[in-house]
């Protein structure tokens, strides 16, 4: 009786499942596209959607979005947030690689990061961990600083709240948040340790509790993702799905954008590449780069937009002389194990699937990364010294994802999860701590490896070139060793239990926990977080590192992020940051695109919001 009752659930969720899923699912259509649009927007990633959305509310306007990837509704996995490591290495990511390393990574294979980025409707925001976090107050003051009129703090935050749909209840009032935009903002808390243990611990070490995308960041936070009902909310579902109703809005996926066509020193189209047919298309107004911060280096370059010497080297003809592609910035972060004796962990099982399959409820439904800190000086402008905290709720899964998602050497991948597997059979838990530092002063490039646009860019993140990034890392290892020795995480047997030790040499042969240690660890055996920034980076007039003017002083225009020397081409995505922001960077990059349509259309779309956050 008990089996057969199994199975009538089973088949019921199955049904309530495919109805759901068929329920959400969009056909896309099969578009014909024109010769002409008003604008052509390259890339539908966390950018690229937004702009979509805002450009296409002018009726009187012609939108085209073009995406190397396809829909998002391919792939069901991508929707679950407690497994957004399982799109990467799919046909949703281009799976990039770095170059081999020379100072770090030495514990991967060949040496060289995996650099996952979306390939897909939504872009990153489609594979990403779901993090909301803004940045430092402190990151936009000082892009302003530098020469970036208009992105101060007080300048930004008004965008930042327009697109926010906040369902925190305990940050309802807070007048940094907002309501009813397209972003939906949720709590992301999943077990009782976020508020029992973590916070508890680090407000031993005298971390205040903090809203990290509120008045101030540095403190403890509890975590905020971009989930909707169960679901990951990605800039898809929240900005593009809703305008692809719009006669005015035109999407082409699987489109591979090959060059920028240029004429006079002026972008008029595109050429691109679908179902292997090649096709120009114009644009009367403008053509915007929205691809990212690996592939709008990239298209700029194949376009004669670039370093002379590089683009010479490969026989691009010259459009403009540029640092394209210089200036990338990318966080690294370390990753600590503790043990918990508590039974609040999170590993699949049939139940949770099938609660999850029913109702978008339960473990499934949550990233279970629940919560954040910030340590350091965030009280001058960057680079500053300034460490980010991750904490997460491990399960196996995770374990057995670590060597595709960070391309670790089967060896170490092996014996990590070996750890977790032994921990898990012993019913304790494990909490991953990861330690980022977050304004790094290693630099780094992209290239182009052949004038082929089909060739996979040449990534060199440089990874802990400069010497302070060690000694930086090394104060964050030193504070969480500080936090594994608080009464609260020691009340759940949570010392350091570091896999490592035993299963990665030749880390293993040196004395834990010292300096010499950590060092071997970080440059044997750190990894990306997936937050590449700043190859097409803003600066003024004089500023020779830059590719983008904020100011448009340069083509004395009014526009907004033009490309310089190349009127009607814009950038658009987290390329242009001046520098990483403190955290993760979608947040940023949808704020971004919010200023950026606001300035083309030229529209002040968030003047209420403004009045209401001037004296913040």
């Amino acid at each position: 009786m008990a089996q057969s009752w199994s199975l009538i659930v089973g088949v019921i969720g199955i049904l309530f499942y495919i109805y759901h899923n068929n329920s959400q699912q969009s056909v896309e259509e099969s578009v014909v596209l024109n010769g002409t649009y008003d604008y052509i927007i390259v890339g539908a990633g966390s950018a690229g959607c937004v702009l979509a959305n805002r450009l296409s509310e002018d009726l009187t306007s012609t939108v085209l979005i073009v995406e190397a990837g396809g829909s998002e509704e391919e792939n069901e996995v991508m929707h679950i947030p407690a497994l957004p490591g399982l799109p990467q290495n799919t046909k949703q990511d281009w799976a990039f690689r770095t170059i081999p390393q020379k100072k770090s990574c030495q514990g991967l294979k060949d040496q060289r990061s995996a650099w996952p980025r979306g390939k897909v409707l939504g872009g990153s925001s489609s594979i990403n961990y779901m993090h909301y976090i803004r940045g430092s107050r402190h990151d936009f003051d000082g892009w302003a600083k530098e020469g970036c009129e208009g992105w101060s703090y007080k300048d930004v935050l008004p965008y930042f709240i327009k697109s926010e749909d906040n369902r925190i209840p305990r940050l309802k009032n807070s007048a940094y948040h907002g309501t009813g935009g397209p972003l939906v903002v949720s709590d992301s808390m999943a077990t009782p340790l976020p508020d029992r243990v973590y916070r508890w611990g680090m407000e031993e070490l005298g971390y205040k509790t903090v809203d990290c995308n509120g008045e101030s960041q540095t403190g403890f936070c509890f975590g905020q993702e971009t989930v909707r009902n169960g679901e990951r909310w990605s800039t898809a579902k929240a900005f593009l799905r809703p305008a692809m109703i719009r006669p005015n809005l035109h999407v082409s996926t699987n489109s591979y954008v090959t060059k920028i066509l240029i004429e006079k020193g002026k972008a008029v189209g595109i050429w691109l590449v679908k179902d292997s047919v090649k096709y120009t298309i114009k644009a009367r107004e403008e053509v915007i780069l929205s691809a990212g911060a690996v592939n709008s280096p990239q298209i700029l370059m194949l376009s004669g937009i670039g370093p002379k010497e590089h683009l010479s080297s490969l026989k691009i003809p010259v459009k403009v002389d540029l640092p394209v592609g210089n200036n990338l910035e990318d966080h690294l972060m370390l990753l600590m194990i503790f043990r918990d004796n508590t039974s609040s962990g999170f590993n699949p099982s049939d139940w949770a699937d099938l609660q999850y399959k029913l109702f978008r409820s339960g473990p499934f439904g949550k990233v279970h990364l629940e919560a954040s800190a910030f340590h350091g000086d965030d009280k001058k402008a960057p680079p500053y010294f300034q460490n980010q905290f991750y904490i997460l709720k491990a399960n196996t899964r995770l374990a057995k994802d670590f060597e595709n998602n960070f391309n670790l050497n089967p060896q170490i991948t092996e014996g990590v999860f070996k750890f977790y597997k032994n921990m898990v059979e012993k019913n304790e838990g494990v909490i991953t701590a990861s330690n980022i530092l977050l304004h790094p002063k290693s630099k780094g490039t992209i290239r182009l490896r052949s004038a082929d646009p089909f060739d996979p860019p040449l990534i060199d993140p440089n990874y802990l070139d400069h010497p302070d990034d060690v000694k930086d890392f090394l104060k964050g290892m030193q504070e969480m060793l500080r936090l594994s020795n608080t009464t609260a995480f020691r009340s759940i047997g949570a010392s350091p239990s570091d896999p490592y030790l035993e299963y990665c040499p030749p880390c293993n042969s040196l004395p834990y926990p010292s300096d010499e240690y950590w060092k071997c660890r970080l440059r044997h055996y750190a990894v990306t977080v997936y937050h590449p920034t700043s190859t097409c980076r803003m600066g003024n007039d004089n500023d020779d590192t830059a590719v983008v003017d904020p100011q448009l002083k340069y083509t004395l225009l009014l526009s907004f992020i033009r490309v310089k020397g190349i009127s009607n081409l814009r950038v658009v995505d987290a390329s242009v940051m001046r520098h990483v922001t403190s955290g993760n960077t979608n947040a940023p990059t949808i704020m971004i695109a919010e200023k950026a349509a606001d300035m083309i259309r030229g529209i002040d779309s968030v003047k209420d919001i403004r009045k209401k956050t001037e004296h913040l």
